[in-house]
């Protein structure tokens, strides 16, 4: 993952995941990656599968201990941006990749993009393995 997009947090304490606190790094970084892949507000809601009022209060620093679902969604989109920018290590290429067809047989000439904004947990996973698979030659 680009430096800039790691969650800020102080040297390896371990995290609790239900925390304000962890929920306002997790969230931190999120928007940095909302910005390098230029999400509009509904791809982010639809990403993060909340509704408006929540991720307003959220943009506005409301954070409380994220569920369950958002937090598996982050974790899914973070292990995409990660693998991204080690298959793709000029991030300008790995954070246009997002939004470019692609003949992969999963995405028959759709993005990634348009597959993940299907507000399907599934679709989000369906994007990682395809990238880790990627990175280990098995594609």
């Amino acid at each position: 993952m680009d430096a800039s997009r790691a969650p800020e947090t102080d040297p390896p304490a371990r995290v609790q995941i239900d925390t304000v606190e962890s929920a306002d790094a997790a969230l931190r970084t999120f928007w940095r990656l909302a910005e390098a892949w230029k999400l509009t507000f509904a791809e982010q809601l639809t990403l993060l599968g909340v509704t408006r009022p929540t991720l307003y209060q959220w943009r506005q620093g409301q954070v409380d201990p994220l569920e369950a679902d958002v937090q598996q969604r982050l974790s899914y989109l973070f292990g995409i941006d990660a693998a991204l920018q080690r298959l793709l290590p000029v991030p300008e290429r790995a954070d246009e990749w997002i939004r470019k067809p692609n003949t992969a047989p999963f995405l028959a000439g759709a993005s990634a993009l348009d597959r993940m904004m299907s507000g399907q947990v599934s679709d989000l996973c369906a994007v990682r393995h395809y990238l880790d698979a990627q990175q280990e030659g098995k594609t």
